[in-house]
């Protein structure tokens, strides 16, 4: 038997990291092939790029992205200090196309928080795959402040709320106690606005929504396990089993038991024919 192999997922790679103390270093004009995400811990210094200098300050941020020419340094009087990440693949164009940072658009501003403790918390010098996992891992939870902090204009199409609501209820459907306030709650619009959002886009309301997706969880689980009916409603977010079956029987015709004994029995004669 061959021995198992460990992949690195390669659509996103940590290649390395630093802190420069403030001093009179400088870099470029020149471009790379990778990511380089940089944030301003103190002082003052300069980026240039596409015929643009900026300026920036403590608790701002600028990248530079691959085959962008580039040239950044110190302020004389008062060097910037600073930390960065360098990495690639496939992910960072995606996990990047939801901030503010674009080719054209490189810097950001003053960030909410303080995001060194992020930056310092990437090791990148592992070799072992829990440790290049760990590291790419903490690169997308620092990379999902900057879709936090500098998201990316372009408002959120109405559809994506309605698809944000739907998974949110098959992820959770199971919680007896879960409403529509939690589910307008997580997708962060007023419930009345997804309430008609949600019925324009599927011809329905939240609630019905929600519960034909509870019932159909609970016919597969009467047909393909062995869970009693009370179970069964557990398993769908019914705390009370009679109001589990009251709600199937109007949604199905059947109640559970019937269900249940109908599926079997055409399962037994698909046996039998099989």
């Amino acid at each position: 038997m061959k021995p198992a192999q460990y992949y690195i997922n390669e659509d996103l790679i940590c290649i390395d990291n630093g802190y420069k103390p403030p001093n009179l270093h400088k870099w470029g004009p020149g471009e790379r092939d990778i990511y380089a995400l940089h944030y301003v811990i103190n002082g003052k210094g300069y980026f240039k790029s596409n015929n643009v200098t900026y300026t920036l300050c403590a608790g701002e941020s600028f990248i530079i992205f691959p085959h962008m020419e580039v040239n950044y340094y110190p302020d004389s009087q008062n060097p910037w200090e600073y930390i960065w990440i360098d990495f690639k693949g496939d992910e960072a164009i995606h996990l990047l196309s939801m901030t503010e940072l674009t080719y054209h658009t490189p810097v950001v501003g003053v960030s909410p928080e303080n995001l060194e403790p992020l930056f310092q918390s990437i090791v990148v010098e592992g070799h072992k795959p829990f440790e290049k996992e760990r590291s790419i891992a903490k690169l997308r939870l620092l990379l999902s402040y900057y879709m936090e902090y500098y998201p990316k204009a372009d408002t959120i199409p109405k559809a994506d709320y309605v698809v944000s609501a739907k998974e949110f209820i098959e992820n959770n459907y199971w919680k007896s106690t879960l409403t529509v306030s939690d589910i307008a709650d997580f997708v962060k619009i007023e419930r009345t606005y997804l309430f008609r959002l949600f019925k324009e886009a599927t011809g329905m309301s939240i609630i019905t929504y929600l519960t034909s997706f509870r019932i159909r969880r609970a016919c597969t689980l009467l047909k393909s396990s062995e869970l009693s009916i009370k179970a069964v409603a557990c398993s769908v977010g019914y705390e009370d089993q009679l109001y589990f079956s009251k709600v199937f029987k109007k949604v199905t015709s059947y109640t559970p038991s019937e269900y249940s004994r109908k599926k079997k029995h055409l399962s037994g004669l698909l046996d039998k024919v099989r």
